[in-house]
């Protein structure tokens, strides 16, 4: 009798790879991730990690979706399985206008468990 083997599971997304799914369902679609960095954070009662990313955005659509990105980020309600993102700052801006216009977003975020 054969036996057919178990299907593969589906491999579990990591919060980052979550974070970023979630970053670039608020910019429409639109960004480009340059950089993320992730480091453990910690207080008397909470524990989490710190994220830095950077996205750039480039044309006419691209930019006007980060605009509203920049606009919507601070308030966003992220649902993030397990993760509370406590705090979700713009911490830079470069934009460039013209024929080709770009803009690039720098953005920290901080993710706290919940167990």
């Amino acid at each position: 009798m054969l036996v057919e083997p178990n299907p593969p599971r589906a491999a579990r997304r990591s919060p980052a790879e979550r974070l970023r799914d979630e970053l670039q369902a608020l910019a429409g679609g639109h960004a480009e991730f340059l950089a993320h960095s992730e480091k453990s954070w910690a207080s008397v009662t909470f524990a989490g990690t710190r994220h830095r990313l950077a996205l750039a955005f480039a044309g006419t659509d691209a930019v006007e979706a980060a605009e509203s990105f920049i606009a919507f980020l601070p308030e966003h309600e992220f649902a993030i399985p397990k993760q509370l993102v406590a705090d979700a700052a713009v911490t830079a801006v470069d934009h460039r206008i013209g024929s080709d216009p770009w803009m690039e977003v720098q953005v920290e975020l901080l993710l706290l468990d919940e167990e």
